[in-house]
């Protein structure tokens, strides 16, 4: 017999929701194939078995909540044997009876069986925590040597640096009462006593967006520029290129614009690292692109897009959209970017700032487009105006080169030739 346990199957991802089961107690399945499907708080993952057998008996249920390590199905295998080192799986020996005695000793099990942690606790320099607990703490600007671990020897879990990142917010809090620290949540008022309520819990998705745009609204100081773009001339491009076939919107064009841009302005390709009071400069332009599903906010991340022409970043907008929607983006698809691109033109509004997507410093917002006069050479005309929301990392962009930044991708936009010549 076989323990089959949920794996890792991301950075930091500690648990997920078990959207579908895809096999049956007495089932054969084959190594690779898939067995669940698992909501994490950033995509939806498949979750293959990692060995030929039969399904002996399924611990769980749709809609369950699973942890990273959990046991949730038992195969009968002879592979069971040659599993993977790395899969985090446990094969079940016939003769584990006999061993009934040790289990007594019931400390011991339980901190020994990963053999992956201790290996990664040797390259941890002398902090005894799993990678997964050191990215964790990475990701919300905690010092991983600065935690007490609970663990045996000391060794730190996520738990650990939880406790440790509220006693540090509790204690800033005191130093600056008027402000500054994380403050702590209120209590919610009665909303019965005023008429009738319904509670619905967040999906995964929803419960990560909270947290993470959180994060980046108390990391980072936010500023926000406007600006609008004669898109007159870009319309009549982007009319005369689109096919019944392939309808060419606008993105692929802001996405082509911004992807210069980044190359104009290297400060606003960057990110910032606090804990060494340095800033990386990336030589690589991948924008990510916000697509609204119903499960929440998801942003896949185009990559090289300076290398790609009008018509390639239109096909692949479409398809990464389209994932987005049927819950098959990758965790792969959602990182890497240098910036984001969240377009609300086809719901409507005049403006918006958007917030900057951590570790990113700066965040392009698109609205509808409208006709407005304009004053040229002494009369007015009519011209079709893109309004712009540009959010940015004030810690390392001023505002005069904020204000640059968004009249360059302005300028940009209403040179389209350009874009034509570029493919």
């Amino acid at each position: 017999m076989f323990e089959f346990k949920i794996p890792e199957v991301g950075e930091n991802i500690l648990k997920g929701s078990v959207i579908s089961i895809a096999v049956s107690v007495g089932d054969t399945v084959k190594k690779d194939q898939d067995l669940l499907e698992l909501e994490t708080d950033k995509a939806t993952i498949p979750v293959p078995s990692p060995i030929d057998g039969t399904i002996k008996e399924i611990l769980i249920k749709e809609g369950d909540e699973v942890s990273i390590g959990q046991v949730v199905m038992q195969i009968d295998g002879q592979a069971a044997v040659s599993a993977p080192k790395g899969s985090g799986q446990t094969p079940v020996k016939k003769e584990e009876p006999k061993a009934a005695p040790a289990v007594q000793e019931t400390s011991k099990p339980a901190v020994s069986k990963p053999t992956t942690t201790s290996s990664s606790t040797s390259s941890a320099k002398d902090v005894p925590a799993a990678p997964s607990v050191r990215r964790f703490a990475r990701e919300i600007g905690i010092d991983i040597a600065q935690v007490p671990g609970s663990g045996k020897g000391g060794r730190i879990s996520t738990e650990d640096v939880k406790v440790f990142a509220k006693q540090l917010n509790s204690s800033r809090g005191a130093a600056m009462p008027s402000g500054g620290a994380v403050q702590a949540s209120r209590p919610l008022p009665t909303f019965e006593k005023y008429g009738q309520i319904e509670r619905v819990a967040m999906n995964n998705i929803r419960k990560k967006t909270a947290q993470h745009l959180t994060y980046c609204w108390n990391t980072i100081p936010h500023v926000t520029q406007f600006d609008k773009a004669d898109i007159t001339e870009l319309e009549k491009l982007r009319k005369k290129y689109s096919t019944k076939d392939r309808k060419l919107t606008i993105t692929p064009f802001l996405l082509k614009v911004m992807a210069s841009a980044l190359k104009f302005f290297p400060q606003f390709n960057a990110s910032i690292d606090m804990d060494t009071n340095e800033i990386i400069y990336k030589k690589y332009f991948n924008i990510g692109v916000a697509v609204d599903t119903d499960r929440g906010l998801l942003v896949p991340v185009v990559r090289d897009v300076d290398k790609k022409n009008i018509f390639d970043l239109s096909d692949e907008l479409n398809e990464i959209a389209q994932r987005a929607r049927d819950k098959k983006t990758s965790l792969d698809e959602l990182a890497g970017g240098c910036m984001t691109l969240t377009n609300l033109g086809g719901i409507g509004g005049t403006c918006f700032t958007p917030i900057v997507n951590w570790p990113e410093v700066s965040i392009l917002g698109v609205s509808r487009g409208r006709w407005e006069p304009v004053y040229v050479d002494g009369k007015f005309i009519s011209r079709l105006l893109l309004p712009l929301s540009l959010s940015y990392d004030h810690r390392i962009i001023d505002g005069a080169d904020g204000a640059r930044f968004i009249r360059w991708v302005c300028e940009a936009i209403e040179q389209p030739f350009m874009m034509e010549l570029q493919g």
